[in-house]
């Protein structure tokens, strides 16, 4: 019974836990959403602004809203970086090997944001001339430093997807042996209960046929005993009547021969030849 205790106790730790990974698998979609949808929102602004703002102004804000993707994805690595250090049952190699991965791609993220600003304090000196030209020399640039963050974010994201999808689904297996554990337990206790009804039965039963055959063993005793009482008592009214009879037979035999005047004879001694 304490173990099924237990084993009842493992099966709320281990739902909780598939709660927390679902959550966090959610909240990793919600952020990889949100950069997507930051990203389509600056490129729809970039257009617009470009149409109606000089190259310079226009590399400045460029600037800014590059700098403010490289925010964004800093704090996605920082949430990531919390999550990482929030997970206690993650194995310690693979741990320190996320955690090594995050780390480095926000100190990229941060390179790349010091690099932006530099960037930005250049564009001051720009003239309108220049402006167009750097600004097609960044656009190259950024689209390339995109694609290459894109990438590595995306593997980054993708590590932790997978890596929490790997948890859930060893939660998974971990909640179906602990559920077949539960079940076999409670198999056992109801075998053992079953047991001990059948022995307590037969128990019973056997005390109640001892019981049974002491009341024979006793009656038969009682009824041997009276048995003899009446044979006995047969015997000695045999023997009474037989008196009796005797008895009504001598009186009689000793009326008659008085009504007939018998005399007992005298008795003689035998005489002795002496030679």
């Amino acid at each position: 019974m304490e173990e099924l205790k237990v084993k009842e106790m493992e099966a709320t730790k281990l739902k909780k836990e598939q709660e927390n990974l679902l959550k966090q698998q959610w909240e990793l979609e919600k952020l990889e959403e949100e950069r997507k949808q930051i990203a389509a929102f600056q490129q729809k602004a970039e257009l617009g602004r470009f149409l109606r703002h000089q190259y310079n102004v226009q590399l400045h804000r460029r600037t800014q809203q590059i700098q403010e993707e490289l925010e964004a994805d800093k704090r996605i690595l920082q949430a990531l970086l919390q999550k990482e250090e929030e997970n206690q049952r993650v194995h310690l190699a693979r741990r320190e090997q996320a955690l090594a991965d995050v780390v480095w791609m926000k100190q990229v993220i941060e390179e790349q944001l010091q690099l932006e600003k530099e960037r930005e304090a250049e564009l001051q000196m720009l003239f309108r001339e220049e402006a167009k030209e750097m600004w097609e020399k960044r656009e190259a640039e950024w689209a390339r430093e995109r694609s290459a963050r894109d990438r590595l974010m995306s593997e980054v994201l993708t590590g932790r997807q997978q890596q929490i999808q790997e948890k859930i689904e060893q939660n998974r297996r971990a909640q179906e042996e602990s559920l077949r554990h539960r079940e076999q337990l409670i198999r056992n206790l109801e075998e053992a209960r079953e047991s001990a009804r059948r022995e307590k039965e037969e128990s019973e039963e056997m005390k109640l046929a001892r019981k049974q055959e002491l009341e024979a063993q006793v009656a038969e005793r009682q009824l041997q005993a009276w048995e003899a009482d009446q044979q006995e008592e047969e015997e000695e009214e045999e023997v009474r009547q037989t008196q009796q009879l005797t008895n009504a037979l001598l009186q009689q035999e000793a009326k008659m021969m008085a009504e007939r005047g018998y005399q007992p004879k005298p008795y003689r001694h035998p005489k002795i030849a002496w030679n």
